[in-house]
This record gives C-alpha cells, sequence and structure tokens, in this order.
C-alpha cells in the first residue's frame, strides 16, 4: 500500500460530523506492516453496493490499549465500534466509527452474546484479528436477510501443535526452495507423531517454539529442531491460510491460532456451595512470570471444590465467565462471593501455565478454543454494586441503559475493598 493512500469514509469517526465525501489518509509504516484497511464494494442482485468484510491485526504493548471500545446499542444491531481514539492503534489501521464487529480470531460472532465477545478479545492477549463491516453494509445485509457468515473466509486460522518425539522421531520432514529462506513445507509421516499432534499434510511452517522462521535458513532450522530435544511446538498454516495473511500482507501469529489440538487445557469447575463451603483456600502468590496470580491449595477431600476437580497448585484464570487478569485478591475474593451458593472457576495446572508463558500467551486462548462458537456461553452480566466487571453502563441518547458498552482494552471498578481485606491475601471458601 503506497504512502498517502486514501480512503473514503462512510460514516463520521470520533464524533466529527462529516459527509460521505470526507477522507482519512492511511500512512504505510513498514514496521507495522499492511493492515488492509480497503473497503472494496461489490454490486447486490438488489442494485445496492455493499461493502466487503475488513481484516484488521492490532498489536499493541503490554501497557497499551487496542484504542476503541465495542457497544450493544438498543435500536442498532450488531456489535457496533465506537469511541475510536484519535491516533491511537485502532483508528490508524483503518477501524471507524460504526462499524460492526463479525469476525475475532477467526471466531463469528455476530450472533454471539455481546459479554462473550468481550472476553474473545480480551482472551487474545496483546494481539488480536478483527474482521468488521461499515454500518451501512451490515444494516442493508440484515434487512436483506443475508448469512453474514457466508461473506468470511470459513477457516483463516493457523494451528499450534506441540510433538513430542519418538524412536522414529517427531514425524515430519521439511522442504523448501532452495537458497530461499523462510519458506518450509511439512511432508507429514502417515500416523507419526506430527499428525497426531494434529499437523496437517502439506502445512507451511510459520513458527517454531514460539519464534518465527521467516528469517531461518534451511540449516538454521534443522540446527533448531536438534536443539529443541524430545518436545516441539509448531505453528503451521494450510496453504489457503498461509495465501490469506499472505494476500493482505499480516504476519499470523500464536496468538490467533487454533490451539484446540495442544495437550494443554485450561479446566472449568462448576460447584454447589455446601454446609462447609466449597473447601479450598485461594491464596495470592508470585507466577513463574514473576507477575502475581491467584492459586488455590487446602483442597479438602469429599468438598465441592474436589468434587470439581480442583487440584492443589491450580491457578485460577477467570470466575463466572470473567477473566480475572489485572485484579488483585481482594477483588478476586469479591467475585467469587458476588453468588451466593454457586460459583463457576477457569484454572490451569503448574505444566500448562509453564507451557502457554513459555509461548507468550494467554492460558484462557485454549478455554475460547473449547467454548462452543455458537456462543451458547452466556455469562450474565455482573452487578456493579457486587462484582467488578467488563461492562457497565452510561447514560445515551434514549436515556439511562440506552447504551450497553463495553471497553474491549479495559476493567473498570466501582467497589473499593475494606482496609481490612486489603490486609488479608488469602481466603478460604
Amino acid at each position: 500500500m503506497p504512502s498517502g493512500w486514501v480512503l473514503p469514509r462512510l460514516s463520521k469517526v470520533l464524533g466529527l460530523e462529516g459527509d460521505k465525501k470526507s477522507i482519512i489518509t492511511f500512512e504505510f509504516n513498514p514496521k507495522d506492516g499492511i493492515d488492509n484497511p480497503a473497503l472494496s464494494l461489490t454490486e447486490d442482485t438488489d442494485g445496492e453496493a455493499v461493502g466487503e468484510p475488513r481484516f484488521y491485526l492490532l498489536s499493541k504493548g503490554s501497557t497499551e490499549t487496542f484504542g476503541f471500545s465495542l457497544n450493544e446499542e438498543l435500536g442498532c444491531q450488531g456489535h457496533v465500534i465506537r469511541q475510536v481514539e484519535l491516533g491511537g492503534l485502532a483508528q490508524r489501521r483503518g477501524l471507524q466509527d460504526g462499524d460492526r464487529l463479525l469476525q475475532v480470531n477467526g471466531h463469528f460472532v455476530d450472533h454471539m452474546d455481546h459479554h462473550r465477545v468481550v472476553q474473545k478479545i480480551k482472551a487474545s492477549g496483546n494481539q488480536v484479528l478483527l474482521a468488521v463491516l461499515d454500518g451501512d453494509s451490515y444494516e442493508a445485509s440484515k434487512a436483506l436477510g443475508r448469512d453474514l457468515s457466508q461473506m468470511l473466509p470459513a477457516d483463516i486460522r493457523p494451528r499450534l501443535c506441540h510433538i513430542t518425539r519418538d524412536k522414529s522421531g517427531f514425524g515430519f520432514s521439511v522442504s523448501g526452495p532452495e537458497g530461499v529462506k523462510g519458506t518450509f513445507q511439512l511432508s507429514v509421516q502417515q500416523d507419526g507423531p506430527a499428525e497426531r499432534a494434529g499437523v496437517p499434510p502439506g502445512s507451511w511452517l510459520l513458527e517454531l517454539n514460539g519464534a518465527s522462521v521467516s528469517n531461518y535458513s534451511h540449516t538454521q532450522l534443522t540446527r533448531k529442531l536438534k536443539q529443541s530435544g524430545s518436545k516441539v511446538t509448531l505453528l503451521v498454516a494450510s496453504s489457503a491460510v498461509e495465501e490469506f495473511y499472505r494476500l493482505r500482507g499480516l504476519r499470523a501469529t500464536a496468538a490467533l491460532a487454533d490451539t484446540s489440538w495442544l495437550p494443554f487445557k485450561v479446566r472449568e469447575l462448576h460447584m454447589v456451595k455446601g454446609p462447609a463451603g466449597y473447601g479450598f483456600l485461594l491464596k495470592e502468590d508470585d507466577c513463574s512470570s514473576g507477575a502475581t496470580g491467584q492459586f488455590m491449595w487446602d483442597v479438602d477431600v469429599g468438598l465441592p471444590a474436589d468434587q470439581a476437580g480442583m487440584k492443589e497448585g491450580d491457578r485460577l484464570l477467570a470466575v463466572n465467565g470473567e477473566s480475572i487478569e489485572g485484579l488483585d485478591h481482594q477483588q478476586t475474593v469479591l467475585r467469587i462471593r458476588a453468588r451466593d451458593d454457586q460459583v463457576t472457576l477457569v484454572v490451569i495446572d503448574p505444566a500448562a501455565d509453564a507451557f502457554y508463558h513459555s509461548m507468550g500467551l494467554s492460558p484462557l486462548l485454549s478455554f475460547e478454543d473449547n467454548d462452543p462458537a455458537s456462543g451458547s456461553h452466556t455469562s450474565s452480566l455482573p452487578s456493579p454494586s457486587a462484582s467488578p466487571g467488563l461492562c457497565h453502563v452510561e447514560v445515551g441518547p434514549k436515556g439511562p441503559g440506552s447504551w450497553l458498552v463495553a471497553a474491549a482494552n479495559s476493567i473498570g471498578f466501582t467497589q473499593s475493598p475494606s482496609q481490612e481485606e486489603q490486609r488479608r491475601l488469602q481466603q478460604a471458601f
């Protein structure tokens, strides 16, 4: 995309009034890559111009935000992009106020509960691939009864595979054009370790143990494989997926991958409180990453936590469908207490936790892949007075509650713990 490329704008951005003749200038940054903000138009059978979905790969630093909010608004269909920060990451890529979100990391989300969609964005960590459609085209397509999922490619996710070597090796071989770096196609041994780990025959290698192979020669790749010992983690893509990213100038990374083939899983534990409580101790401690986490200890045999499958040393990731990332001990306790007699926790064991940390990934990615894409998971919105959450209600143009606003890059808290709770670093349940 040449510098100075411009895009006709179909709706106002950031509340600035403008008509369809207004333009936004996109400057090409070689470091960021090309995110294909182009809006191509096709003529439908009814003579109405309907926009094509646009794909944006947003990559932020750990202290940055994506620079937009995702709204659910009364009288307005879909998950609506709002509050696109001027000069922010989303605006620089080309995301526009009023766009409708159709897909998150290859998951079609238009039909999903709004709160669930926010969770998918947050679980993606510092990188997320979004597919959006401009508001006018979205509403026109809905009015015509179109299936929006048919406007999107069926599968755009690379696959993350963890292979354990057997006596015959890893079960795959690598080939590529002579003298060309970073282009490696895999031949997979039938019923070998690689095939059992989910590596598709003829797929293209993108990453090895969390590192891009784009600058590797064949000799360097062979050396890296030998240094991997008995286990190796590959990010691979079919020819169709590889072409999707290549044609758009996007880089496919592990954060966008299908993790369902990995042996490392998070676990969802649903517990109903008994007369003696749930039967575990929540303790704040240091993670292997150096960050602070919430861990399960003193799991009482025969009580609800033990019966649900909780193990000592499990790290807590989410409570009642809400990630606890960014929460301290007291805030986490409030979440668990929000429902009097039952709670659903997402936890991960130490070995699986160490794997995701080594790959620089959020363990919740595996939970998203285990969750039905149909959006059948319907976590209720938290009560601001009882459980701090991801959504808050603002006064919109139609009065209190006319907007349900979910910030895709921040968590808001509405209740501060008492001084007594602040002094406690563990809590029995």
